[in-house]
């Protein structure tokens, strides 16, 4: 890996962030009096700004996920970071980033808005990861390359050790979406954070802990990486209420959950195979099922038309006739399948 300082835009290593009052103060005297910030003085929950650095709900998340609360960004969904990362390592119109393709849409839409050139990798032969084609796309001016695994839309879960050798062989800094890690056999990256300097990983609270309203989004790299994020990010990107309401629901189980919506995404990928409509169901580690059928449109328009709405993503490359089924509620996926299951042209 280069050097972090030859990744990272000139300009954001120049960057005086903005700070607070409370910045400046911090930790050395107890504040009971708040006259810094024009804000009201009338207590009603929400007349103060939020904490900026998300104190409180780094710790809880530290102790969730067994990361130093240094090693924690926390940005407004999982596209908050994605845009960071651009504008931290990339140059416009003169550095690029590699992706693997097809997969979330967002890196695209990111790179674009951030005028960042971006090269797609097709991913193998049943979805697998073209580890030489990723490496052999980069150059002297690829800061970032964008992995996602277990991978949306494909949902599967990519080899570890196939991850591991792009670590170590890319210099420049790997983002790997975790956002359905937790659906999967697998623990990812985490637990491994300390092995790769260049690793920058990417999770969220919208999937497995059911907060996909509080826009809560995390990324977890070494300490100096996310100073960075922290020094580009908005001073005040989460509300006080998402912090409040997040680490309350930090606080609830949701083993039960993970272990019923497994059981029913295997249930429910043989019944759709079954299918008369349906050539393939793909495995997914995910909470997702890709569907492949010969009538994609004609099948999401019936679906549409009995109060279902799936995602069709039969004009994605690689994705052709497929549409991307979410896991539900037991009455929910019984509704999507028999309409599947009676479906004819």
């Amino acid at each position: 890996m280069r050097a972090l300082k030859e990744l990272v835009r000139p300009n954001i290593l120049a960057l005086n962030p903005y700070s607070t009052a409370r910045d400046e103060d911090e930790g050395r005297q107890p504040i009971d009096v708040w006259l810094d910030a024009n804000e009201s003085p009338y207590d009603n929950g929400v007349n103060r700004y939020p904490d900026p650095h998300q104190r409180r709900l780094r710790r809880r998340l530290a102790e969730i996920k067994g990361i130093d609360a240094r090693r924690i960004f926390i940005g407004n969904g999982s596209d908050e970071a994605i845009d960071l990362a651009f504008r931290i390592f990339c140059r416009p119109g003169v550095d690029n980033a590699v992706s693997i393709a097809p997969t979330y849409g967002m890196y695209r839409v990111a790179a674009s808005t951030n005028d960042v050139g971006m090269r797609e990798v097709a991913l193998g032969a049943d979805f697998s990861l073209p580890v030489d084609a990723l490496l052999a796309a980069s150059d002297e001016h690829t800061h970032l390359m964008w992995l996602c695994s277990p991978n949306n839309p494909t949902g599967n879960l990519f080899p570890p050790a196939e991850i591991e050798r792009l670590l170590r062989a890319f210099d420049g800094m790997v983002v790997l979406d975790e956002a359905y890690i937790d659906f999967a056999d697998d623990r990812g990256f985490l637990p491994r954070l300390d092995e790769f300097p260049n690793l920058i990983i990417l999770q969220t609270l919208s999937k497995a802990w059911g907060m996909a309203g509080l826009r809560v989004g995390l990324a977890f790299a070494s300490e100096e990486v996310i100073s960075l994020f922290a020094r580009v990010k908005y001073p005040y990107n989460l509300s006080c209420l998402t912090q409040r309401v997040a680490e309350e629901q930090l606080a609830q189980p949701i083993a039960q959950h993970l272990a019923q919506i497994r059981t029913e995404r295997a249930s429910l990928a043989r019944a759709l195979a079954a299918c008369p409509c349906v050539e393939r169901v793909y495995p997914s580690d995910a909470n997702f099922l890709l569907v492949r059928t010969a009538a994609p449109d004609a099948l999401y328009q019936a679906l549409v038309g009995k109060g279902v709405i799936v995602r069709n993503r039969s004009r994605i490359a690689g994705c052709e006739g497929c549409l991307r089924i979410t896991v539900g509620l037991p009455e929910e996926n019984l509704r999507v399948l028999n309409v599947v299951k009676n479906f004819s042209l």
